[in-house]
């Protein structure tokens, strides 16, 4: 099997992965991905389509993520690895699709406009 490019965004952040067979070593922006995610929280996101799948030490994933948060981060790596293990094994597919994993969230944060208040993104609402 050769190396898998596939990219994942959420929000303002974008991963590239690069995922091969191996022994089930994530790494991300050049460091562990535990030191990475601190919370168990983000680690499970990272690595839940490897769980629904049953592949949790069958592939190394390579990672390069920017942009956004944290959250954002961790969310956008899980679309990416959902993707490749698709294109890794078509039948996956049918076990990441129900659970979410292969949409693209588009929610995005909503402009600031002007002559409002610092934190504010609409007008005040009025009926008549």
């Amino acid at each position: 099997m050769e190396v898998i490019h596939k990219i994942g965004r959420r929000k303002t952040a974008v991963a590239r992965i690069y995922l091969k067979e191996g022994s089930g070593v994530i790494t991300v922006n050049k460091r562990n991905f535990t030191d990475y995610f601190t919370t168990p929280t983000l680690q499970y996101k990272v690595k839940q389509p490897f769980a629904l799948v049953g592949a949790e030490d069958s592939y190394d994933v390579k990672v390069n993520v920017y942009g956004g948060g944290i959250t954002g981060q961790a969310e956008a790596i899980r679309l990416a690895i959902s993707r490749a293990l698709c294109e890794v094994e078509a039948e996956n597919r049918a076990i990441l699709k129900p659970e979410g994993l292969l949409t693209r969230d588009p929610r995005m944060v909503e402009r600031k406009k002007f002559g409002q208040k610092k934190a504010r993104k609409r007008f005040q609402f009025s009926k008549r």
